[in-house]
């Protein structure tokens, strides 16, 4: 269910009674719309101007497009085909314009017929398609297309009969083209009066903003730009304040939760780790510290979100939170994504510890206690040993995987859970581990992808927020550079050469590449991959590109630039134990050169490994590359990140990289990245694979929308958290919350 406001008949009317079985089947499947309702809210992407044509230069490529165009030339071209009729194939070359740019359009055997005839030079059409590129231009291969004409022989078929002056372009499919869309909203739109509103009165009228049935109307068919303007106003204000509410109410349910204080005895755990610690805290840990010693004091459980730059600190601050809990009679864990993370974790917090996590042990501290690990790979005997500590409150401290939420993990009493990398863990896997305090323990939720303010209110709402900004003294700056490998080859072998003189020195290299390679085994799936790209497509092309996958380019690296050089491979798919040991010789030194998969993204700490060379770095995502790079430079020598890449200069995915290249400042990073991804998974839909609830927002420029309707959410729960005045908010609230969602929110 999505974001809609409430659906009182007959906006609840399935689709397939409106416009027919055939047309709801494609809506539904294709753009997830199943009822009336879902329909009018699938609002127009934008909108042409009669008379106007789409700026073709800038459309995206290997993306689905509507585009408004006249047609400049077309050719017939009969060529030789063993698979046409009477051995001669047909093509339709079509080149249309915007007045400056071209856009070839080509189609084939017997689709030419009905274009050869209606496609004639001067024609003006909608033209819908993927944009690829062959022999280095723009094309559309085979698009749907529907004419613009005032004088239609069938009025019924005519896009001039329902658009205006202004034309709405809708998010649309290969089978549901966006004209097709505006149709069927012109089927429905009488509808859109009996909206119910969920905005209270007195907030509408105080804003200024128009009722909701007039908005509805005004977005699918505006006479004027005002008309937009008045009509995403309303919508934008609709959004924020539904999704604040439910966050507002969120927050409000939690306060009402009890939970055990826990205050750090004077001369315990606590005491005798800050003691043994070899350097002081940064200002700002010291800060975020306090601030959650402070939650930790308190009757009702701790939500807090801790997110800080890559390398800032964040595990310390994260061990002193769990460390106080111990002290104070309780039980934390930690919670990772990943088999790699959580030995990582391990490792390093005992390490830090040293005796004080031998408690009960020979030579162990008297204050200390026990950490233990625990993961799905364990021998049966381990695992049995780390269960039983827990249950008997012999280890303080546990760090795993999901592994720790299993049925048979008990604890003696669970203070406080600490979740790292929260993006990837799905909520129901967060309350498993909650449910398992005797009250609800206290949350700290980590993440090292920075997050700008607005996200961190539209998603997190329901959790206080506390940001490390300071690196710690003696972290080394990190220099990075893209690589253009197609223009300039010799770029490559530079990089090369520049991994050779750090192993020189006596440092270490990663290598990382997006696949893992061995699925090419499977000759089913190699044949498919083959035949589905297009020929000439960029992917293609480039002979020279070095192959993309892990095992390949470990081949190639110790064959050739890197030989002689110790390589070794990691990636997702091997054995928990082999990745474990393949980590160990590398952090002890005895690999030069580690290739991966992004396994290595979050929580790695090799301080000795110096340089990274991310090849086709323009597959992986702006914070993605950010958090790559912060494995290198963890040391007192400088780190290099190298970012190769075959696009070409002009492209968005070079200026992306190149934007990565020109700051450490994951904050500016993360706004580029939500700005390019249209905050598609902000309500964490990336993990339940529902599609954006946000359609008007968006969360970079509505930042003032955002923080005013929380204010306003905030005051109206207070005033009424049940929201028995407000029937019409509360359905809207329903609609968002279905189950799904309601375990999305669902962050703390």
């Amino acid at each position: 269910m999505d974001l809609v406001p409430a659906l009182h008949e007959p906006l609840q009317q399935p689709l397939k009674s409106v416009l027919g079985p055939a047309t709801a089947k494609v809506m539904a499947e294709h753009l997830g719309l199943r009822t009336v309702g879902d329909l009018l809210h699938h609002y127009p992407r934008r909108y042409e101007e009669r008379g106007q044509l789409t700026h073709l230069a800038d459309l995206p490529m290997d993306e689905h497009v509507t585009v408004v165009a006249q047609v400049a030339d077309a050719r017939l071209h009969t060529f030789a085909s063993a698979r046409a009729p009477r051995g001669k194939g047909q093509r339709l070359e079509v080149t249309i314009t915007d007045g400056s740019g071209r856009l070839q359009l080509v189609f084939f055997g017997n689709g030419v017929h009905k274009p050869h005839k209606e496609l004639l030079p001067g024609t003006r059409a909608m033209f819908a398609g993927k944009v690829s590129v062959f022999n280095r231009r723009l094309q559309l291969a085979h698009p749907a297309y529907e004419l613009l004409r005032g004088d239609s022989e069938d009025p019924a078929e005519s896009v001039e009969t329902w658009a205006g002056a202004l034309i709405p372009i809708y998010p649309a499919t290969a089978k549901l083209e966006s004209w097709k869309i505006g149709k069927a909203l012109q089927t429905v739109l009488p509808t859109a009066q009996e909206a119910a509103d969920p905005l209270p009165e007195s907030l509408r009228r105080g804003r200024g903003l128009v009722p909701l049935p007039e908005a509805l109307l005004k977005i699918h068919r505006p006479h004027t730009k005002a008309d937009i303007e008045d009509a995403r106003a309303r919508l934008k204000w609709d959004e924020a304040f539904v999704l604040q509410v439910a966050l507002a109410r969120r927050r409000h349910a939690d306060a009402q939760l009890p939970a055990v204080p826990r205050t750090p005895s004077p001369d315990g755990l606590l005491t005798a780790f800050d003691a043994r610690l070899p350097f002081t805290l940064t200002e700002g840990q010291q800060r975020v510290s306090r601030e959650i010693f402070e939650d930790l004091a308190t009757e009702h459980p701790m939500h807090r979100l801790l997110q800080g730059e890559v390398g800032s600190g964040k595990t310390m601050v994260a061990l002193r939170a769990m460390l106080a809990v111990v002290d104070a009679g309780g039980q934390a864990a930690m919670l990772a994504p990943t088999e790699v993370l959580a030995q990582q974790h391990h490792r390093s917090i005992v390490e830090m510890m040293g005796e004080l996590a031998e408690g009960g042990m020979l030579g162990g501290a008297e204050q200390g206690t026990k950490v233990v690990l625990l993961t799905g790979s364990m021998g049966a005997a381990a695992r049995r040993q780390a269960l039983l500590d827990l249950t008997t409150g012999e280890a303080g401290i546990v760090i795993g995987t999901h592994a720790l939420i299993e049925d048979k993990v008990q604890f003696h009493d669970l203070g406080l859970v600490v979740v790292d990398e929260q993006h990837r863990f799905g909520v129901e896997q967060r309350d498993a581990l909650r449910g398992k305090g005797k009250q609800p323990p206290h949350l700290l939720v980590m993440t090292a992808t920075p997050i700008p303010r607005t996200v961190a209110m539209t998603v997190f709402g329901d959790l206080e927020t506390s940001v490390l900004d300071q690196l710690p003294a003696g972290r080394s700056p990190i220099a990075s550079h893209v690589v253009p490998a197609a223009d300039k080859p010799h770029f490559l072998s530079r990089a090369w050469e520049r991994v050779r003189e750090e192993v020189g020195n006596g440092h270490q290299a990663y290598v990382v590449c997006p696949r893992i390679g061995d699925e090419e085994d499977d000759p089913k799936k190699a044949g498919k991959k083959k035949s589905s790209e297009a020929p000439g497509s960029p992917e293609d092309a480039a002979e020279k590109r070095p192959p993309l996958a892990v095992l390949d380019v470990a081949d190639q690296l110790a064959k050739g630039p890197l030989k002689g050089l110790r390589v070794e491979v990691l990636h997702g798919r091997m054995h928990p134990d082999d990745k474990d040991a393949v980590m160990r010789r590398f952090a002890a030194g005895e690999t030069d050169v580690l290739v991966a998969t992004t396994v290595i993204e979050v929580g790695v700490n090799v301080p000795n490994a110096t340089v990274m060379v991310i090849m086709d770095a323009d597959r992986f995502g702006v914070s993605q590359l950010h958090q790559l790079r912060g494995r290198v430079g963890r040391g007192s020598a400088p780190g290099l990140c190298l970012l190769v890449s075959e696009m070409p200069e002009a492209s968005a995915a070079r200026q992306r990289l190149n934007a990565v290249a020109a700051t450490l400042d994951g904050f500016e990073l993360s706004r580029i990245d939500l700005e390019q991804r249209r905050e598609g998974d902000v309500l964490g839909q990336a993990q339940s694979g529902a599609r954006t609830s946000l359609r008007m927002l968006a969360v970079i420029e509505d930042e003032e929308i955002i923080a005013e309707a929380r204010e306003e959410a905030a005051a109206v729960v207070a005033k009424d958290p049940e929201l028995t005045h407000l029937p019409a908010l509360r359905t809207a609230l329903d609609a968002l919350l279905d189950e799904e969602r309601e375990q999305y929110l669902e962050k703390g």
